[in-house]
This record gives structure tokens, C-alpha cells and sequence, in this order.
């Protein structure tokens, strides 16, 4: 019986933690899909670049939030094809890209360690009527 609780633990353990690892790093992938894609409609339906690249901003600050991630772990590029953001027809390229960290780590805020790193996309054309 020892035996069996002793291996019961020492394989359950990091079975588990596995588990949840990969429930962070789902939630990730999800987190930067909302995001990428909310950021892109907030960012073509602006007047200007600077509101919009701000409401972007703000939007994936949100999106990841609702999954329980930091904002200050994503990173957000915009890209634009042509290079005028704001004329109509043009197709507005969000990328947001978030590193998920290990759970249950007990380290500083300085030093992190990450499981994964997940990106996304999303692509929206400005309308011809604002």
C-alpha cells in the first residue's frame, strides 16, 4: 500500500501539472484569437491612426484580461496594405503574440518562466462608410 501511494504520487503529480500547463496554454491560444480579432474591428472602425492604434491596444488589454492573462506579456504589430491605414479598402493587419507562463511558479515578476509562446491574427478591410 505504501508502494501504491508513493508511485500513485510520484506520477500524478507531473501528470496534473501537465495538465493544467496545457489548460494555460489553450487558454493562451484562445486569448490571443479574441484578441487579434476584436483589435482588428476596433481598429478599422476609428477616424484616426493614433485613436485607433490606442483602441487596439486597449481592446486586446481587455480580451486577454477575460482569460486571466497579463496585458504586459503580449505584444501587439499592426500592419497595413497599402500603407495608409485609415483610407477605405485598406486591409488591417492585427498580430498579437502572448508568452503563456508556467502556473505555479514561485518566482519574482521579474523572472518568469514561459511554457509556450502563442500568436495570432487577424485581418479586416476599412470600410468605404464610417
Amino acid at each position: 500500500m505504501v508502494e501504491f501511494i508513493l508511485l500513485g504520487l510520484l506520477l500524478m503529480v507531473p501528470l496534473v501539472y501537465f495538465v493544467i500547463t496545457v489548460g494555460q496554454i489553450q487558454g493562451g491560444s484562445f486569448a490571443v484569437v479574441g484578441a487579434a480579432d476584436q483589435a482588428a474591428k476596433v481598429y478599422v472602425a476609428q477616424p484616426d491612426g493614433s485613436t485607433a492604434q490606442a483602441a487596439a491596444e486597449q481592446a486586446v488589454s481587455i480580451a486577454l484580461a477575460d482569460f486571466g492573462h497579463r496585458p504586459d506579456e503580449a505584444t501587439i504589430a499592426t500592419t497595413c496594405y497599402p500603407t495608409d491605414c485609415q483610407a477605405p479598402g485598406t486591409a488591417v493587419t492585427i498580430t498579437v503574440s502572448l508568452t503563456v507562463p508556467l502556473p505555479f511558479v514561485p518566482f519574482s515578476d521579474s523572472f518568469r518562466l514561459a511554457a509556450s509562446e502563442v500568436e495570432a491574427s487577424s485581418t479586416q478591410l476599412v470600410g468605404r462608410f464610417r
